[in-house]
């Protein structure tokens, strides 16, 4: 046993030095860690800002323009066909940045959740500094319960319409020469229909879009 006030022997002095060795050893790898991190940050920023100062992208803006009644008619059933097609404006304000609006596109419009007549997009690109009007038919059949159809009939004679068109695009980004990978885009907007007699167009008043993305 060693005496009192004598250090401990040179075994007990040598294992307490490799303990704090081991500790620095640990701090410096958490240092170099977050600088890593703090590079990698740094490197991501200036990429980002890099990007916006070159390419100074803008969200395209899509406006409505007119609705035409091909068909529309009720039934003896409760059923009501239609047959419509709605113009839209898109413009692409970029200079350096184009779309590509994808197959696979789909169109919903309807009343009180229930579906009236269905459609797509056209397929196309849509270039840099660009507007682009295109149109859309829906078609469609629909079966309602006797209080819809008449609640339908009762919106019509009161010349207020409300409609729901519920869009799905697949988009496509291209930056110069290079498209990025594809994602769906969803838009909803809400229609008031003043009259849908065939042959006409109708007045219609309409909400900003609601936009949401998934990758």
């Amino acid at each position: 046993m060693a005496e009192y006030g004598r250090p401990p022997p040179y075994g007990g002095e040598y294992y307490y030095t490799e303990k704090r060795r081991g500790g620095n050893f640990c701090v410096r790898c958490i240092c170099c860690c977050y600088c890593v991190l703090f590079l990698l940050i740094i490197i991501l920023a200036s990429m980002a800002f890099y990007f916006y100062m070159y390419y100074k992208p803008k969200i395209p803006t899509y406006d409505f323009q007119s609705l035409d009644v091909k068909k529309f008619g009720y039934q003896p059933d409760f059923s009501v066909n239609a047959d419509l097609i709605i113009t839209m404006k898109a413009y692409n304000p970029n200079t350096a940045i184009g779309f590509i609006y994808g197959e696979g596109s789909s169109v919903n419009v309807t009343y009180s959740d229930s579906n009236i007549c269905t459609g797509k997009l056209p397929s196309f690109h849509q270039g840099q500094k660009n507007t682009t009007i295109f149109q859309i038919e829906l078609t469609g059949k629909s079966t309602f319960g006797s209080g819809l159809y008449e609640a339908f009939q009762e919106n019509e004679k009161k010349g207020k319409i409300p409609l729901k068109v519920m869009i799905k695009v697949p988009v496509q980004i291209i930056l110069g020469d290079t498209k990025l990978k594809q994602f769906n885009v969803f838009a909803n907007v809400t229609l008031t229909v003043h009259d849908l007699k065939p042959g006409k167009k109708p007045e219609v008043e309409h909400s900003k879009p609601a936009f949401d993305v998934k990758f």
